[in-house]
């Protein structure tokens, strides 16, 4: 796909429903007896990974345009599924769902896709047998495929010896389940959606910064609820808008969770100037926000900071690679497991382009100029190719991108929405 030097542009642009918290909104409601309304979910393939295998474990999920009705029922009454649970590439599938059916009355395998079969599963295989779990991550060095064979779970009081939002939740709709109190302690707060939909669901549990705690045996209730639009999508019109001088955007709707807006913070610091219009404040905070295109100066990131823009740091590479001065990304170790080896498979296609990159075990360093178009690849990973296209968009000369099938995992209708707000039609959704 080709991309050449984008110039100043007007637009407003709505982002499919948030991923992260569609996942949870599915899974939660599939464990609420009765009838639940979702307005809204991410249309991304990895989400469509949940409901499927949910379908495959006995629920019936009823589909309209813009609603997805859910058909819930307590964990006793799920289904054992007469196959292997098909997870696809979505890691958040496989971990919460195996966080669910650690406490269920029977045996499930849970397989991915060769992305997903390279990820690591001991994060949460080790703490899910401290409650009593029975699980294996047959693959070699504790990767999928996962068999899990249900049992009788006990509470926990568990610290996270790394930042994974994902391991927090398979723990907490674990405990759910669980006899007793479980308790999580993380070494850096991380996204809370997992607890504001349990909550929004009914169930009694506490939460804070880096904490959370949930006592077993609650039954939730069905609810009505509508998904936020996602900011990690956001994000990539985002730093386009600001990174080209005379731009103006107009983001609506989209989620604004503080242990995601890590992004606006990142920005705000480089210089870009935006405004923000509060919407909604429950179960998830939710706005509009205005960009103005300008130039950008380099930041550096790392420590606590790195869970709120984990999946923003791809994008946030190429707002470097533009901005004036050096940008440094340190503790992001994390960015090396996940579809690809982002850190490398990254550094590797800017280079191509011209950026002059260090590349370090835990992050990088980018001294700012500017790109030049080139042959790049995606490296079958969706936030490289949606970061790499507005990296064509931003350099001189043609960009031509391989591989850009990759971002149906996440926004299928991605390199749609970028053409219409690039079309120059003032107004026009994404």
């Amino acid at each position: 796909m080709r991309f050449e030097k984008s110039k100043g542009f007007r637009g407003t642009v709505r982002v499919p429903g948030d991923k992260s918290i569609s996942h949870r909104a599915l899974l939660i409601a599939a464990l609420t007896p009765g009838s639940s309304r979702l307005l809204g979910l991410s249309p991304a393939h990895d989400v469509a990974a949940t409901k499927g295998c949910l379908q495959q474990l006995g629920l019936l999920l009823e589909e309209s345009p813009g609603l997805t009705r859910v058909m819930g029922r307590t964990l006793a009454h799920w289904r054992e599924s007469s196959g292997a649970l098909q997870c696809d590439n979505s890691g958040t599938t496989m971990r919460l769902l195996a966080g669910v059916l650690a406490g269920s009355s029977f045996s499930a395998t849970l397989v991915g896709d060769a992305s997903l079969s390279r990820r690591p599963m001991q994060r949460i295989v080790e703490p899910l047998a401290l409650m009593g779990g029975k699980l294996q991550a047959t693959g070699q060095g504790g990767r999928p495929p996962l068999m899990i064979t249900g049992s009788k779970l006990r509470a926990v009081d568990y610290q996270t010896p790394i930042a994974s939002a994902q391991v927090k939740s398979a723990l907490l709709l674990a405990g759910l389940h669980a006899d007793g109190v479980t308790r999580i302690r993380e070494k850096h707060p991380t996204r809370d959606h997992t607890e504001r939909m349990l909550r929004a669901f009914g169930a009694q549990l506490s939460f804070s910064s880096g904490y959370a705690e949930i006592a077993g045996g609650q039954v939730l209730a069905p609810q009505t609820l509508a998904v936020p639009g996602d900011i990690s999508s956001a994000a990539f019109f985002l730093v386009l808008a600001a990174a080209t001088p005379g731009a103006e955007l107009v983001v609506e709707n989209v989620g604004l969770n503080p242990s995601r807006t890590g992004i606006l913070d990142v920005l705000a610091a480089m210089g870009a100037r935006f405004t923000i219009k509060p919407r909604h404040t429950e179960p998830e905070p939710t706005g509009d926000v205005h960009i103005y295109g300008g130039t950008l100066r380099g930041f550096s990131v790392s420590g606590a900071d790195i869970p709120r823009v984990i999946d923003e740091l791809p994008i946030l590479a190429v707002a470097a690679s533009v901005a004036t001065g050096k940008t440094v990304v340190r503790d992001a170790a994390e960015l090396r497991v996940k579809e690809s080896d982002r850190i490398s498979a990254l550094l590797t296609e800017l280079s191509r382009m011209g950026a002059k990159c260090e590349e370090y075990p835990d992050g990088f360093a980018i001294e700012g100029g500017r790109l030049s178009g080139a042959i790049v690849d995606s490296h079958g990973d969706h936030r490289l190719a949606m970061a790499l296209a507005v990296a064509g968009c931003c350099a001189e000369g043609a960009t031509y991108l391989r591989g850009v099938e990759c971002v149906a995992v996440s926004y299928p209708g991605f390199f749609s929405a970028l053409k219409r707000l690039l079309g120059g039609t003032e107004g026009e959704h994404a």
